[in-house]
């Protein structure tokens, strides 16, 4: 499983943007939606690797789906 570190919280919130998603709500914490699914994104830079890759898994995309969004 590729590693996803790194990344930081307003270039993953553009990242799921492009793949459907918009924003609910934001405090803390950024809620996206697309409709179906429901991610959460903390206001971290960078966002923790282990973290990320969860975070991409509850959105349905793989990986490479992602890094390619980036």
């Amino acid at each position: 499983m590729p590693k996803l570190s790194g990344v930081n919280h307003q270039r993953a919130v553009i990242a799921f943007q492009k793949a459907g998603f918009r924003i609910a709500r934001e405090g803390k914490h950024i809620t996206m939606t697309n409709g179906q699914r429901i991610i959460t994104i903390p206001r971290a830079n960078p966002i923790n690797a282990f973290t990320m890759s969860g975070i991409v898994k509850d959105a349905g995309l793989t990986h490479d789906e992602f890094k390619e969004l980036l």
